[in-house]
Protein backbone atom coordinates (compact mmCIF):
# COMPACT_ATOMS: atom_id res chain seq x y z
CA UNK A 1 0.00 0.00 0.00
CA UNK A 2 1.23 3.28 -0.75
CA UNK A 3 1.82 5.94 1.56
CA UNK A 4 -0.33 9.09 1.83
CA UNK A 5 0.27 11.57 -0.44
CA UNK A 6 -0.86 14.79 -2.32
CA UNK A 7 0.03 15.71 -5.90
CA UNK A 8 2.96 17.93 -6.42
CA UNK A 9 2.45 20.71 -9.44
CA UNK A 10 5.74 22.96 -8.80
CA UNK A 11 4.72 25.28 -12.53
CA UNK A 12 1.06 24.86 -13.35
CA UNK A 13 -2.25 24.86 -12.49
CA UNK A 14 -4.80 22.74 -13.65
CA UNK A 15 -8.06 21.85 -13.43
CA UNK A 16 -9.50 19.75 -10.27
CA UNK A 17 -9.68 16.18 -9.99
CA UNK A 18 -10.84 13.84 -8.20
CA UNK A 19 -8.73 11.24 -6.04
CA UNK A 20 -7.40 8.40 -7.70
CA UNK A 21 -8.16 5.75 -5.61
CA UNK A 22 -10.84 6.53 -2.34
CA UNK A 23 -10.67 3.50 -1.39
CA UNK A 24 -7.45 3.95 -0.18
CA UNK A 25 -7.41 7.15 1.24
CA UNK A 26 -4.71 8.58 -1.04
CA UNK A 27 -4.70 12.35 -2.11
CA UNK A 28 -3.73 11.43 -5.51
CA UNK A 29 -5.36 13.96 -7.64
CA UNK A 30 -5.68 14.35 -11.47
CA UNK A 31 -3.77 17.53 -12.36
CA UNK A 32 -2.16 19.63 -10.13
CA UNK A 33 -5.42 19.56 -7.84
CA UNK A 34 -6.38 18.87 -4.39
CA UNK A 35 -9.16 19.30 -2.42
CA UNK A 36 -9.00 21.91 0.93
CA UNK A 37 -11.00 23.92 2.71
CA UNK A 38 -9.79 27.29 3.85
CA UNK A 39 -7.33 27.22 6.56
CA UNK A 40 -8.02 28.92 9.76
CA UNK A 41 -5.57 31.75 9.61
CA UNK A 42 -5.18 32.04 13.43
CA UNK A 43 -4.35 29.61 16.28
CA UNK A 44 -2.99 30.55 19.94
CA UNK A 45 -2.18 27.69 22.23
CA UNK A 46 -0.18 28.73 25.64
CA UNK A 47 1.26 31.39 24.13
CA UNK A 48 2.34 30.07 20.89
CA UNK A 49 0.86 31.15 17.63
CA UNK A 50 1.47 29.53 14.06
CA UNK A 51 4.34 30.95 12.30
CA UNK A 52 6.07 32.11 15.24
CA UNK A 53 9.71 31.34 14.99
CA UNK A 54 12.72 29.97 17.51
CA UNK A 55 14.53 32.74 16.48
CA UNK A 56 11.78 35.59 17.53
CA UNK A 57 10.05 38.36 15.15
CA UNK A 58 11.41 40.97 12.83
CA UNK A 59 12.08 43.04 16.21
CA UNK A 60 14.54 39.72 17.54
CA UNK A 61 11.65 39.18 20.36
CA UNK A 62 12.09 35.56 21.49
CA UNK A 63 8.64 33.81 22.14
CA UNK A 64 9.47 31.61 25.31
CA UNK A 65 6.31 29.50 25.02
CA UNK A 66 7.97 28.64 21.06
CA UNK A 67 11.31 28.02 22.53
CA UNK A 68 10.22 25.26 25.18
CA UNK A 69 7.80 23.90 22.53
CA UNK A 70 10.55 23.57 20.18
CA UNK A 71 13.27 22.27 22.79
CA UNK A 72 10.90 19.51 23.85
CA UNK A 73 10.82 18.40 20.12
CA UNK A 74 14.29 18.75 19.31
CA UNK A 75 15.33 17.25 22.50
CA UNK A 76 13.74 13.74 22.41
CA UNK A 77 15.99 11.38 24.49
CA UNK A 78 17.46 8.24 22.18
CA UNK A 79 16.71 6.20 24.93
CA UNK A 80 13.05 7.35 24.81
CA UNK A 81 12.85 7.25 20.76
CA UNK A 82 14.07 3.32 21.10
CA UNK A 83 11.70 2.06 23.38
CA UNK A 84 9.03 3.22 20.58
CA UNK A 85 11.10 1.07 18.25
CA UNK A 86 9.12 0.58 14.96
CA UNK A 87 6.09 2.47 15.71
CA UNK A 88 4.32 -0.44 17.20
CA UNK A 89 2.55 -1.28 13.36
CA UNK A 90 1.24 2.42 13.03
CA UNK A 91 4.00 3.42 10.51
CA UNK A 92 2.53 2.93 7.49
CA UNK A 93 5.64 4.46 4.93
CA UNK A 94 8.91 4.11 5.15
CA UNK A 95 12.48 4.90 3.24
CA UNK A 96 12.85 2.51 0.79
CA UNK A 97 16.29 1.71 -0.81
CA UNK A 98 16.49 3.48 -4.29
CA UNK A 99 18.39 1.81 -7.38
CA UNK A 100 19.86 3.14 -10.22
CA UNK A 101 23.73 4.70 -11.22
CA UNK A 102 22.70 8.00 -9.32
CA UNK A 103 25.63 9.82 -8.25
CA UNK A 104 25.44 10.37 -4.14
CA UNK A 105 23.48 13.45 -3.21
CA UNK A 106 25.83 15.43 -0.87
CA UNK A 107 26.33 18.93 -0.51
CA UNK A 108 29.82 20.58 -0.17
CA UNK A 109 30.70 16.73 0.31
CA UNK A 110 28.42 15.89 3.61
CA UNK A 111 25.72 13.96 2.33
CA UNK A 112 22.28 15.78 1.37
CA UNK A 113 18.44 15.21 3.26
CA UNK A 114 16.21 16.84 0.34
CA UNK A 115 12.92 17.14 1.31
CA UNK A 116 10.16 18.68 -0.68
CA UNK A 117 6.38 19.52 0.63
CA UNK A 118 3.54 21.82 0.86
CA UNK A 119 2.60 23.95 4.04
CA UNK A 120 -0.74 23.19 3.27
CA UNK A 121 -0.60 19.72 2.85
CA UNK A 122 -1.71 17.70 5.96
CA UNK A 123 0.56 14.44 4.71
CA UNK A 124 3.25 16.90 5.03
CA UNK A 125 1.92 17.87 8.29
CA UNK A 126 2.76 14.62 9.72
CA UNK A 127 5.96 14.15 8.03
CA UNK A 128 7.52 17.10 9.59
CA UNK A 129 7.05 16.37 13.07
CA UNK A 130 8.96 12.99 12.85
CA UNK A 131 11.48 14.73 10.13
CA UNK A 132 12.44 17.21 13.15
CA UNK A 133 12.62 15.00 15.75
CA UNK A 134 15.37 12.40 13.91
CA UNK A 135 17.29 15.76 11.70
CA UNK A 136 17.53 17.10 15.41
CA UNK A 137 19.30 14.20 16.47
CA UNK A 138 22.74 15.14 13.62
CA UNK A 139 22.21 18.80 14.00
CA UNK A 140 20.71 22.14 15.28
CA UNK A 141 17.67 23.76 13.40
CA UNK A 142 17.44 27.51 13.49
CA UNK A 143 14.20 29.91 12.31
CA UNK A 144 11.61 27.10 12.37
CA UNK A 145 8.07 28.22 12.85
CA UNK A 146 5.09 26.46 13.97
CA UNK A 147 1.77 26.53 11.13
CA UNK A 148 -1.36 25.21 10.82
CA UNK A 149 -1.87 22.65 7.56
CA UNK A 150 -5.30 23.61 5.48
CA UNK A 151 -8.32 21.03 5.93
CA UNK A 152 -8.58 18.44 3.55
CA UNK A 153 -11.43 15.78 4.17
CA UNK A 154 -11.55 13.85 6.73
CA UNK A 155 -8.80 15.76 8.07
CA UNK A 156 -9.03 18.95 9.95
CA UNK A 157 -6.24 21.93 9.47
CA UNK A 158 -3.56 20.20 12.03
CA UNK A 159 -0.79 21.52 13.78
CA UNK A 160 2.34 21.82 12.23
CA UNK A 161 6.00 23.34 11.51
CA UNK A 162 7.20 25.05 8.39
CA UNK A 163 10.72 24.74 7.13
CA UNK A 164 10.94 27.79 4.85
CA UNK A 165 12.95 30.34 6.52
CA UNK A 166 14.86 27.77 8.98
CA UNK A 167 18.01 27.00 8.96
CA UNK A 168 20.25 23.24 9.84
CA UNK A 169 23.84 22.88 10.96
CA UNK A 170 25.34 19.60 11.50
CA UNK A 171 28.49 18.09 10.71
CA UNK A 172 27.58 14.98 9.55
CA UNK A 173 25.10 15.94 6.66
CA UNK A 174 22.95 18.64 4.91
CA UNK A 175 19.27 18.86 4.90
CA UNK A 176 17.67 20.80 1.99
CA UNK A 177 13.81 21.74 2.66
CA UNK A 178 11.81 23.25 -0.19
CA UNK A 179 8.56 24.05 0.84
CA UNK A 180 6.89 25.15 -2.45
CA UNK A 181 3.15 26.35 -1.15
CA UNK A 182 2.18 28.50 1.90
CA UNK A 183 -1.17 27.19 3.68
CA UNK A 184 -2.53 30.65 2.95
CA UNK A 185 -4.79 31.35 -0.08
CA UNK A 186 -3.84 33.93 -2.47
CA UNK A 187 -7.19 35.71 -2.33
CA UNK A 188 -10.15 35.13 -0.75
CA UNK A 189 -12.21 34.45 -4.45
CA UNK A 190 -9.18 31.55 -4.48
CA UNK A 191 -10.68 28.35 -5.03
CA UNK A 192 -9.05 26.07 -2.45
CA UNK A 193 -9.63 22.88 -4.20
CA UNK A 194 -6.77 24.15 -6.45
CA UNK A 195 -2.90 23.47 -5.46
CA UNK A 196 -2.24 27.02 -7.28
CA UNK A 197 -4.89 28.62 -4.84
CA UNK A 198 -2.09 28.69 -2.53
CA UNK A 199 1.02 31.10 -2.53
CA UNK A 200 4.23 30.04 -4.04
CA UNK A 201 7.07 29.91 -1.79
CA UNK A 202 10.16 28.16 -3.21
CA UNK A 203 10.77 26.50 -6.22
CA UNK A 204 13.09 23.66 -7.37
CA UNK A 205 16.39 23.69 -9.21
CA UNK A 206 16.44 22.27 -12.10
CA UNK A 207 18.43 19.54 -10.49
CA UNK A 208 16.05 19.23 -7.93
CA UNK A 209 13.42 18.11 -10.43
CA UNK A 210 15.39 15.54 -12.08
CA UNK A 211 16.00 14.45 -8.71
CA UNK A 212 12.11 14.55 -7.90
CA UNK A 213 11.11 12.91 -10.99
CA UNK A 214 13.80 10.28 -11.25
CA UNK A 215 12.59 8.95 -7.96
CA UNK A 216 8.70 10.38 -7.79
CA UNK A 217 6.92 8.61 -10.25
CA UNK A 218 3.71 9.85 -8.73
CA UNK A 219 4.87 13.59 -8.38
CA UNK A 220 3.93 14.06 -4.90
CA UNK A 221 4.43 15.03 -1.57
CA UNK A 222 5.78 14.95 0.74
CA UNK A 223 8.94 13.87 -1.07
CA UNK A 224 12.03 12.37 1.21
CA UNK A 225 15.61 11.93 -0.63
CA UNK A 226 18.31 10.45 1.76
CA UNK A 227 21.84 11.25 -0.57
CA UNK A 228 20.31 9.03 -3.47
CA UNK A 229 20.42 6.18 -1.43
CA UNK A 230 16.60 5.54 0.11
CA UNK A 231 13.65 7.41 -1.19
CA UNK A 232 10.72 8.10 1.01
CA UNK A 233 6.86 8.81 -1.24
CA UNK A 234 4.23 9.82 1.35
CA UNK A 235 3.84 10.71 4.66
CA UNK A 236 5.41 7.64 7.56
CA UNK A 237 1.98 7.80 9.37
CA UNK A 238 -2.01 9.22 9.13
CA UNK A 239 -2.97 12.54 9.62
CA UNK A 240 -5.37 11.37 12.37
CA UNK A 241 -2.97 10.82 14.78
CA UNK A 242 -2.62 14.55 14.99
CA UNK A 243 -6.13 15.50 15.22
CA UNK A 244 -8.05 17.24 17.70
CA UNK A 245 -4.76 18.20 19.16
CA UNK A 246 -2.10 21.15 20.51
CA UNK A 247 1.41 21.82 19.55
CA UNK A 248 2.18 21.49 23.06
CA UNK A 249 0.46 18.25 23.53
CA UNK A 250 2.07 16.38 20.74
CA UNK A 251 5.20 17.66 22.07
CA UNK A 252 4.39 16.11 25.19
CA UNK A 253 3.53 12.76 23.39
CA UNK A 254 7.02 12.42 22.69
CA UNK A 255 8.43 11.87 26.10
CA UNK A 256 5.77 9.35 26.35
CA UNK A 257 6.95 6.07 23.69
CA UNK A 258 4.05 4.30 24.46
CA UNK A 259 1.08 6.91 24.11
CA UNK A 260 -0.63 6.33 20.29
CA UNK A 261 0.89 9.91 19.17
CA UNK A 262 4.47 9.53 20.93
CA UNK A 263 4.51 6.23 19.61
CA UNK A 264 4.21 6.56 16.05
CA UNK A 265 5.69 9.76 15.50
CA UNK A 266 9.09 8.44 17.17
CA UNK A 267 8.78 5.05 15.12
CA UNK A 268 8.63 6.99 12.02
CA UNK A 269 11.44 9.25 13.12
CA UNK A 270 13.61 5.79 14.23
CA UNK A 271 13.10 4.60 10.77
CA UNK A 272 14.14 8.19 9.24
CA UNK A 273 17.23 8.50 11.52
CA UNK A 274 17.96 4.58 10.14
CA UNK A 275 17.90 6.28 6.54
CA UNK A 276 20.25 9.07 7.91
CA UNK A 277 22.76 6.42 9.63
CA UNK A 278 23.46 4.92 6.21
CA UNK A 279 24.52 8.07 4.98
CA UNK A 280 27.18 8.90 8.26
CA UNK A 281 28.69 5.45 8.72
CA UNK A 282 26.28 5.23 11.67
CA UNK A 283 27.27 8.39 13.56
CA UNK A 284 27.20 9.68 15.86
CA UNK A 285 27.02 6.11 17.33
CA UNK A 286 24.79 7.10 20.66
CA UNK A 287 21.96 8.24 17.34
CA UNK A 288 23.04 5.28 15.41
CA UNK A 289 21.97 2.29 17.78
CA UNK A 290 21.56 -1.02 17.36
CA UNK A 291 17.93 -0.62 18.02
CA UNK A 292 17.68 2.08 14.94
CA UNK A 293 19.77 -0.13 12.40
CA UNK A 294 17.71 -3.03 12.87
CA UNK A 295 14.98 -1.03 10.99
CA UNK A 296 16.29 -0.93 7.67
CA UNK A 297 19.06 -3.74 8.07
CA UNK A 298 18.45 -5.85 4.94
CA UNK A 299 15.83 -3.41 3.22
CA UNK A 300 16.59 -4.70 -0.18
CA UNK A 301 13.44 -6.00 -1.47
CA UNK A 302 10.70 -3.31 -2.99
CA UNK A 303 13.98 -1.22 -4.69
CA UNK A 304 12.21 2.24 -6.22
CA UNK A 305 13.10 2.66 -9.40
CA UNK A 306 10.91 5.35 -11.14
CA UNK A 307 13.63 6.96 -13.10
Amino acid sequence: MYPEVIEFSPVTSEPPGKPANPARNRLLIAGAAVAVVVIAAVAVFAGIRPGGTSAGGAAGHVNPALARLIAQVTGVPVSTSDAAADGGGLVTGTPTRASGAASPLAVNGKPEVFYVGEEFCPYCATQSWAMIVALSRFGTFTGLSTIRSASYRPYPSLPTWTFYGSAYASKYLAFVPVETRSNVLISRTGNPQKVSSYTRLQKLTAAQQAIFRRYDRLSAVPFLDFGNKYVLVGSSFLPAVLEHQTWSQIAAALRNPRSGTGQVILGAANYLTAAICALTDDQPVRVCTPAVRSLLAGENTALITLG
